[in-house]
């Protein structure tokens, strides 16, 4: 079940909003209830089986807890709780590398030995990078004491499984949300943010990166050689677009739908194509990931403290991992080291030059390394990417052109997503509520907005989630 499914919109929701605000706010427990059962109906929806994968995830970080906590109450000296650490850094990544990785491990372990492996097949159950993540969270800030031990295994499970972050994130770590398990409140101020939040993330889906996605689509999904270098170049920005407005409009979704049940996230992107350096591009984009590759690797690894050359083998060994993060294959490797590598010549090499340079030529220069970015990460096979660079520096053939017809069908959408990039619906809906008149505006087109995506989720059959992949 996703977000922008007819069955969520007009079934799974409506229903779960009565039956969990008929429930008194005063018991939380029960609202608790309410929304852990919802959230095990929405993950099995689609793969009934891998329940029993989330839950045993949970089971492990929850005992590892407790463990981690009475050890703690008996003056256990540091090995004994560093081994229950060490369990629950094997379990997690353990499950994760054999639904995940198991594969292009022994694919890629053929290759280098020259025949080739019987290969296992695992289907890769969803949201298991981000619940991994959350569980593995836990437990290390339990072995930190930067939380407390959560002693109800319903409330852990909750935690776990909630299910407007389940899927695809924001990855909220047990801090954020520990003291809103056991206490909330949901008022109406909140009810109506969340749903307003909701709307724009479902409109940034359905209204531009699906379109815009299916020009992406048609530019990757051909032969490279046949592409024009229009086509190519706006096969990328397309793409661009459609991940960004894909995954950020989950995130407003996620981020809403938590706040109509009493919780608050944090954000997982802030404008990250207004960014003047790629520094700051991954302080904007995927928030939620970067920090928590820097607080539970980077800074355990040494982080800056330990000189130059080993911050930059930090910087490298991350981004590596974070590319790895998002699939099993050789291209999403490449792409992190390709951040890493930049990351590393903004500290120690061009960062100051280039922060002299005057504001367009900053962000110029992160659009178009962000843009070789993008092209790393959706070229299916490492031959693809250095075919797709080449039709867009122009040795394609042109057989497949037409990017000037497409961007002028899809002038309206093309103009949105830009607008939308930027700060200005922001700017604009404050303006709005300073005039007398406003607010009723900025609610009818709120409205408009999710009737336009219901009209769009009707009539088109393309509606991919991207990050499922992930």
């Amino acid at each position: 079940m996703v977000f922008s499914g007819a069955a969520f919109l007009f079934a799974f929701l409506p229903l779960l909003i009565g039956v969990y605000y008929w429930v008194p706010a005063r018991r939380t427990g029960a609202r608790n209830r309410v929304l852990l059962c919802a959230s095990l109906l929405f993950y099995a929806w689609g793969e009934p089986v891998w329940v029993a994968l989330l839950v045993i995830s949970a089971c492990v970080d929850y005992i590892c807890g407790l463990a981690l906590g009475r050890l703690r109450e008996r003056g256990a000296g540091a090995g004994a709780c560093r081994a229950v650490l060490i369990v629950s850094l094997c379990a997690n990544l353990g499950l994760l590398g054999t639904f995940k990785y198991l594969d292009f491990f022994l694919e890629s372990l053929g290759l280098l030995i020259g025949r080739g492996l019987p290969l296992p097949g695992l289907t890769l159950p969803i949201g298991i990078s981000f619940y991994t993540f959350q569980t593995l969270s836990y437990t290390l800030d339990v072995y930190r004491g930067k939380v407390g031990v959560q002693r109800s295994f319903d409330r852990f499970l909750l935690y776990v499984s909630l299910f407007p972050q389940l899927i695809a994130g924001p990855i909220v770590r047990y801090s954020t949300v520990e003291h809103q398990l056991e206490k909330r409140s949901a008022g109406w101020e909140d009810f109506s943010y969340g749903v307003q939040r909701f709307i724009v993330g479902f409109g940034k889906k359905m209204l531009l990166a699906n379109p815009l996605g299916a020009i992406a689509v048609q530019a990757f999904g051909a032969d490279a050689a046949l592409l024009s270098p229009g086509m190519a170049w706006l096969g990328a920005v397309c793409w661009s677009f459609q991940v960004f407005y894909d995954f950020s409009g989950y995130s407003d979704m996620a981020i809403g739908l938590g706040r109509i049940f009493g919780f608050r996230f944090e954000e997982n992107f802030i404008y990250p194509y207004i960014s003047q350096s790629v520094t700051e591009f991954w302080k904007r984009w995927h928030i939620s990931l970067s920090t928590w590759f820097r607080d539970y690797l980077y800074i355990p690894l040494g982080g800056s403290r330990r000189g130059p050359r080993r911050q930059a083998f930090n910087i490298l060994l991350v981004w590596g991992l974070v590319g790895l993060w998002h699939g099993a294959a050789w291209n999403f490797v490449l792409w992190g080291l390709y951040y890493g590598v930049l990351l590393v010549l903004e500290k120690f090499v061009w960062g100051r030059a280039a922060a002299r340079l005057p504001r367009p030529l900053r962000h110029g220069y992160t659009l178009l390394l962000t843009l070789f970015g993008m092209v790393i990460v959706n070229a299916n096979s490492l031959p693809h990417i250095g075919a797709y660079f080449a039709a867009m520096c122009g040795a394609g053939s042109g057989y497949l052109s037409g990017a000037a017809r497409l961007i002028s069908d899809h002038a309206a959408e093309f103009f949105f997503a830009v607008l939308f990039a930027m700060p200005a619906a922001k700017l604009l809906g404050g303006k709005l509520r300073e005039r007398p008149w406003g607010e009723a505006l900025r609610l009818a087109g709120l409205l408009a907005l999710f009737a336009l995506g219901a009209v769009s989720l009707v009539r088109s059959s393309y509606n991919p989630f991207i990050y499922f992949r992930f």
